[in-house]
């Protein structure tokens, strides 16, 4: 499966609440989850994302998941592969004797619904701020950046202050080098 997102960053959480709600969306109960997210053997920050598979280690309501994500045209458009693990902590060993490197943690609070086919999350990243996260999950060949267009377009739609971020959540939770 190819994950298609867009993201933006909220400005007025409530407004986009009542947005989504008048869109059709209900959002449910908040969520949290603990990211992890892994770096592969040999990456360097300056060589961008395209051509490498990436890995994250979640909890969520005590269960565990890792995830590894290859980007394809940009960050946000990925071949996903996930699946439950029974110890966080052992597979933090696993990853970790593959080479890949702990990069950074992602802790958020997570509401999610659906319009359609798209995903919907309202996500509040603990030293990021709050954002809406758009996607689609695709077995298909269409193209990623019209797909990720598409759902700038659903995402405008709603009529409030978003503006679009390019950058995944390892990155936006970096601290900004001096």
């Amino acid at each position: 499966m190819r994950e298609i997102e867009a993201k933006y960053r909220v400005h007025d959480p409530e407004a986009v609440l009542t947005a989504l709600r008048e869109a059709g969306v209900t959002l449910g109960e908040p969520v949290h989850q603990d990211d992890t997210a892994y770096a592969p053997p040999g990456w360097d920050p300056g060589q961008g994302k395209r051509g490498f598979t990436f890995a994250r280690l979640r909890t969520e309501d005590g269960v565990h998941i890792v995830t590894a994500k290859t980007p394809l045209a940009n960050a946000m458009e990925c071949v996903e592969h996930e699946t439950a693990v029974a110890d966080r902590d052992g597979m933090h060993g696993v990853l970790t004797a593959l080479g890949y490197v702990p990069s950074v943690r992602i802790v958020k609070s997570r509401r999610t619904g659906r319009s359609g086919p798209i995903a919907v999350c309202l996500d509040d990243v603990r030293g990021a701020g709050v954002f809406l996260e758009l996607e689609v999950l695709v077995d298909d060949d269409r193209d990623g950046r019209a797909a990720q267009e598409e759902l700038d377009a659903w995402a405008r739609g709603l009529g409030t202050d978003l503006e679009r971020v390019t950058e995944t959540y390892d990155v936006l939770v970096r601290p900004v080098p001096a």
